[in-house]
């Protein structure tokens, strides 16, 4: 049609269609993940990510910036090590720091949820749980597809929820 998008050179162009990747990301399945998502060892979005987290704390007057930094770094060398003894495989420290900090996104999005609502009653045991489910199901989907460990999912999804849980906490309390 005409109208704005004849000006913009926008009129025809039809809607882009999300990458796989991201939504490899998001929503991980073990038939859409590919070599190239599993071995990226980006740095860049889970920082964004922790900053975020940080922010979105602030504005509930929650200055946490240095449990989040504090937390992650303990909880990667833990699972770093751990992971690496329960595989002969092994995982370099670079693409475990990525996956857990790319899977922090739906605690960064219940930190979004905690300016508008209150987390400490029923709406905190709907959504709590769920975003803790969802980051370690992801995280542990990447994992053990890296460390070829399928027989072992639950045994690195058990630690992964720990963390996980505790980035939960610091967005409640």
């Amino acid at each position: 049609g005409l109208g704005l998008g004849l000006g913009l050179g926008l009129a025809n162009n039809p809607k882009p269609k999300p990458n796989p990747d991201q939504r490899a990301v998001m929503w991980p399945r073990r038939s859409k993940l590919d070599a190239a998502v599993i071995n990226d060892s980006d740095f860049a979005g889970p920082i964004l990510f922790a900053l975020l987290l940080g922010t979105l704390l602030l504005f509930n007057g929650k200055v946490q910036f240095g449990y989040i930094y504090g937390v992650f770094v303990v909880g990667l060398l833990g699972l770093w090590s751990l992971l690496n003894l329960m595989s002969d495989r092994g995982i370099d420290i670079y693409r475990t720091a990525s996956v857990m900090g790319y899977c922090l996104l739906p605690i960064v999005a219940l930190a979004a949820l905690s300016i508008p609502l209150e987390l400490r009653g029923w709406v905190g045991a709907l959504f709590i749980p769920l975003a803790v489910c969802w980051c370690t199901a992801a995280s542990s989907l990447f994992f053990v597809i890296s460390l070829e460990a399928d027989d072992r999912r639950w045994l690195v999804a058990y630690p992964v929820a720990l963390f996980y849980t505790c980035f939960a906490l610091i967005t409640i309390f």
